[in-house]
């Protein structure tokens, strides 16, 4: 329960500065929203990868520290969800309708990309280290 705290805690922190340094405009584009929730999207790809087929035998801790705890606060579909109520109430709704259809696609191209890309490389580590 502490590791999930503990990384949720650092995951959201870091979110949050990320919006500091790059925030949206009043009727703006999402973009930092976007941005946060498909690179935790591909974090998770690589992960799930790297704990379930690569490194089976990983700490206890590295998913719920990680997976639930650091990517789960990262992200963020409530402010997705939000970020499209407002988009929609101050007279934005293509952009919004926009938002709605471009995160889902792009979060699970990200997830799907770097579990792909994370298996790739593994295999290619694999081979290299049998030839050797």
């Amino acid at each position: 329960m502490a590791a999930v705290a503990a990384g949720g805690g650092t995951g959201a922190l870091t979110r949050y500065a990320l919006s500091l340094w790059w925030p949206t405009p009043p009727g703006g584009f999402p973009w930092t929203t976007l941005v946060v929730n498909a690179a935790g999207c591909a974090a998770i790809g690589v992960l799930m990868v790297l704990v379930t087929e690569v490194r089976r035998q990983t700490h206890p801790l590295v998913r719920p520290l990680l997976g639930t705890g650091f990517l789960g606060g990262f992200t963020t579909f409530s402010t997705y969800a939000v970020d499209i109520e407002r988009l929609v109430r101050v007279g934005h709704a293509r952009t919004g309708l926009a938002y709605l259809a471009l995160t889902p696609v792009a979060a699970l191209a990200a997830v799907w990309g770097a579990a792909w890309a994370t298996r790739r490389v593994a295999a290619r580590r694999t081979v290299a280290g049998r030839r050797a």
